[in-house]
C-alpha cells in the first residue's frame, strides 16, 4: 500500500527515510466496500484520503434526493470534502467509495502537521490544489459549451478508464446528462 503513495512523494518531493517515517506514521490504511459512505453529507470532514486502490465520488444530494457528483478521485491522488476539511464546517457534500478500495488517511490534524513540518509538502499541495482547480474550471465551462455528445466525446478522449470503469449513473451525472442520453451515446459510438 505505502508503494505507491511513496512513488507518488517520490515525484512530488524528496523526503529523508526519517521524514518518510513521519510521513507513515500519519497515514492509516482502510479498506473498503463498494459504495461505502466515508462522510455523510452534514459532518466535518476529518480525513484527506489518498486512494491506492478504487475510487472515490464526491457528491452533493439536494432536498429531493437528487445526485450531483462533484469530483472523482483514482488511484495515486489526494482527495476529500475540502472545503469542510479545510474550514472545519459541516460538509455540503457526501464521500463515497464507488468501488471496493484501499485508501490512506490522514487526519485533519496530522495533514496540519505535515504542511508545517515536511518540506515540499504544502508545495506538493499547492500544487495539486491548482490542477484540481483547473480541472473543476474545465469541467464547469464544458457543461455551460458543450452539449452532451460534446461531453461524452472530450470525456472518451482525456478520460475513457472513468466511462468503462464506473456505473452508467455516475458518469451521466459527472457529464450532467440523463442516463438514457449516456446510453444513446454509447450507442451510436
Amino acid at each position: 500500500m505505502h508503494d505507491i503513495l511513496r512513488n507518488y512523494l517520490a515525484q512530488n518531493i524528496n523526503l529523508t527515510e526519517e521524514q518518510w517515517a513521519f510521513v507513515l506514521n500519519c497515514c492509516k490504511p482502510k479498506k473498503t466496500k463498494r459504495n461505502e459512505i466515508l462522510l455523510e453529507k452534514g459532518k466535518i470532514s476529518q480525513y484527506m484520503y489518498f486512494v491506492i486502490k478504487g475510487c472515490l465520488r464526491i457528491f452533493l444530494i439536494d432536498d429531493e434526493g437528487q445526485e450531483a457528483t462533484r469530483f472523482l478521485i483514482f488511484e495515486g491522488r489526494f482527495g476529500t470534502a475540502f472545503p469542510s476539511f479545510t474550514l472545519r464546517q459541516p460538509s455540503a457534500a457526501a464521500i463515497q467509495t464507488i468501488e471496493p478500495s484501499e485508501l490512506l488517511m490522514i487526519s485533519h490534524g496530522d495533514y496540519q502537521v505535515l504542511m508545517d513540518t515536511v518540506p515540499g509538502w504544502e508545495r506538493m499541495t499547492r500544487l495539486g490544489l491548482q490542477m484540481d482547480y483547473i480541472d473543476a474550471i474545465v469541467r464547469i465551462e464544458g457543461l455551460i459549451t458543450m452539449d452532451a455528445k460534446q461531453r461524452y466525446d472530450t470525456l472518451m478522449k482525456q478520460n475513457p478508464k472513468l466511462i468503462q470503469r464506473l456505473p452508467g449513473k455516475i458518469v451521466a451525472d459527472y457529464l450532467g446528462i440523463s442516463q438514457e442520453t449516456l446510453s444513446r451515446l454509447k450507442k451510436n459510438r
